[in-house]
Formats: C-alpha cells, structure tokens, sequence
C-alpha cells in the first residue's frame, strides 16, 4: 500500500513550536495537579484557567471562531506533551479539539455564539444507544441518555447524538433510505447528570451520563459529522474530519502516558536494588535490553503516527480532500502507537516491581491510564482487521477509519 501524496520533511513533523510551547510552559502545573485530578476525579478550577489562558481547548478550533486551527501535528506535540504529566487532562483536551471542529460546519453567527464569544467555550460529547430526536417547527424534541462524555463536567455545551424522526414518528430517511442522524449541541446547564466514572483509569476526564427529556434544540444549533456535507470552512484540517484528529490525539495520549513511564523507570532503575540482588537494576542486563527495545518500539511507532499524519497534511494543504487510503493509514499508525505505549508502560511496570504497586506512585497511574486508554474506541485491536480487509480488497467496515 502507497500512498500518493507529498512526502514531508523533519520540519512538518516537528509541528507549530510556538504552539507546542504553550504545552510545554503549562506541563508543570498539569504535574502538580496530578493527584489532585486523581482524587477528585475532574480538572481542578485552577488547572481549567491556565489551560485556557494557554488557549489549549482552543487548538483546532476554527480562526474565525477565534481558535488557533493548529495542523494535526502540532495537535499530536501538545497532546503528548501535558499526557506525560497527567493523561486524563491529556484525554479532556483532545476530545475537547475534536469537538470544536464542530464550529466549522456551523452558521458563523451560531459558531461565534457557541464558541468565539466565549474564551472558555469547551463542547464535549459521548455516545447514546436509546435516544431519540423527533422534528418540530424551528428544530427537534430529543430525549435520552449519554455517556462517556469526557469533559463534560467542565464543558459550556454537550454534544447529543442522535437518529431523526420525522414528526409522526417515522425515522426520517436520506436519499439512499438510511435513517438521518444530526448531533445537537445543548446547553450543559440544562441536563441532568450522573456520575458513573469510577474507573480503573482516566479518572479525572469525568467522562460521566448526562440525561434530556422532551428537550427543544433549534435546527441551527445541530450538525452533522460527515464533514464532507454541512462543512462551512475549507482549511485543510476541516477537509479530513475530526476522527483523524481524535486519533492523532488519543495516540498522542498514549505515548505521552508512555513517555512519562520509562522516564519514571529510569529513575527507579538508577537505584533500585531488589531483593536478594546486589546491584540496582540498572547493570541487569536483561532490564538494559528490554528498555532498549522499548524504547526503539515508542520512537518507531510515534514517528509513524507523524510521518503519515505529516504526509497526508501536505496533500491536504495542497487543495486534496482526505482519500480512504489516507484514512486507513492513520487508523493503521495510530492504533499501533496506542498499543506500542502500552507495551512500554508494562515493561516499565513490571521491571520495577513492587515499587510500582503503591498507590499515587508515577508507574501505578500510568499503568492504570494506559489499560483504560486501550479499552476506548481508538484502542481496539479490531482496527487492523479492518486495515487488513481493506489492504486485501475485502469487504471492510470502515465506520471507525
């Protein structure tokens, strides 16, 4: 499989620096905040106003919307930069960058409403399977429940997902007779929460239920997530959709999480001694190797996600809509690095040993996060069935590329 596009040099991997250092000035608070975040189970007031004055939520969203509309490398830097100090902020920021993509395929007025009138505008959203949204004069009476709403507890609006239904409640049907689905974008003041986020990691994305009942959203205030339909804007980040940016983003969480573990071990390692040895880990030649490898095992994986993310901007910059192939490659090198971090956090916490059991220790939160990071959409192996049945000409559901 070859893809034909520009090919980009060391400079488009490196993304946007004066962007990336945001992150970078920002990283010591989020570290700080940490246990916090861990106990309380959502970002601290604090930790939420230097995020925003760093105008992290605000990475891909639009300029006329008043965002940066960063490219998805630089995404990937920052992502990865705040995941080695703490992931679930890592996590809220990335699903909070997809989500303000949506600005683009919003009438400008509604957009500046929504997000560009607002320096704290954050949109966050999460899945439904028993909602339902019934057409009225002016917009829609929805109803239901959602979940994994990451961010929502700290976000101005939620997204809603939602099958239509025509007003005498028949499922209202596009051109080639599947039912239509818009998501509605609804103020967080007015749902009912529940907290259901007591989870092995992730803990303080808050990724919590939230409930609508008979709940009026004007017509204007919906979009739909094919960004080749209602798309208003014609940057390059807005002709690919935010599914390739979430899964830049959440492979971003991934080595972050990963980074910050071998780090965290070679500390450990320079002066631990185990039991019943007497040298510290460091000089086991065992240890030595498998870090080694590690190591070389994140690097190789992180520079795929760039390369073919970098690779797939230029033919974006270029004038070009995203291609299946593109798609498939990003799916392909962003589910490889989720699970290559993964693979480096489990070196690193089982070579430390029982130092890494206790909790709050570095290795213990990490380890936690990262399992929690693959059990999510962007982590399931399933993905490279898919890769292989299309590279193979198979049928291939490509719902996830």
């Amino acid at each position: 499989m070859v893809l034909d596009m520009l090919t980009a040099t060391s400079a488009d991997l490196a993304g946007d620096p004066a962007v990336i250092s945001r992150a970078e000035a920002v990283r010591p608070a989020v570290g700080a905040a940490s246990k916090e975040i861990e106990s309380t189970r959502r970002l601290p007031p604090a930790l939420l106003d230097k995020l925003h004055e760093a105008g992290l939520f605000r990475l891909l969203l639009p300029r006329s919307s008043n965002g940066i509309e960063t490219d998805p490398m630089t995404f990937f830097h920052v992502i990865e930069t705040i995941a080695r100090a703490d992931a679930s902020t890592a996590w809220c920021l990335s699903q909070a960058g997809g989500c303000a993509m949506s600005a683009a395929y919003l009438e400008l007025p509604v957009a500046h409403a929504i997000f560009g009138n607002d320096p704290r505008a954050v949109l966050a959203w999460g899945p439904g399977p028993r909602v339902k949204a019934i057409e009225c004069d002016g917009g829609y009476k929805i109803t239901g429940v959602w979940a994994f709403a990451s961010g929502g507890r700290h976000a101005t609006r939620l997204g809603a997902h939602c099958p239509i239904y025509q007003a005498d409640g028949s499922p209202k049907l596009d051109a080639n007779g599947v039912q239509q689905e818009r998501t509605m974008l609804v103020r967080t003041e007015d749902v009912v929460w529940t907290d259901i986020w007591n989870t092995v990691g992730l803990r303080g994305t808050a990724s919590d239920q939230f409930a609508l009942d008979d709940y009026f959203v004007r017509a204007d205030h919906s979009i739909t997530r094919e960004f080749d339909q209602e798309c208003r804007e014609s940057g390059p980040l807005y002709r690919m959709g935010s599914g390739t940016c979430y899964q830049v983003g959440f492979a971003g969480v991934a080595c972050g999480i990963a980074r910050g573990a071998l780090d965290s071990f070679v500390d450990v390692a320079r002066n631990k001694v185990a039991r019943g040895q007497k040298s510290p880990l460091r000089d086991n030649a065992v240890v030595q190797s498998s870090l080694a490898q590690a190591e070389v095992n994140l690097r190789a994986a992180r520079g795929f996600v760039l390369q073919s993310m970098a690779d797939v901007w230029k033919a974006l910059s270029s004038g070009s809509l995203i291609t299946v192939e593109q798609r498939i490659t990003i799916r392909m090198a962003a589910t490889h690095a989720i699970h290559k971090a993964r693979e480096a956090v489990d070196f690193a916490y089982n070579a430390a040993g029982a130092t890494a059991i206790f909790e709050n220790h570095p290795l213990e939160r990490r380890f936690r996060d990262i399992h929690t990071v693959t059990q999510q959409l962007q982590g399931r192996l399933s993905h490279f069935e898919t890769v292989g049945a299309w590279m193979m000409g198979a049928d291939a559901d490509l719902t996830f590329v």
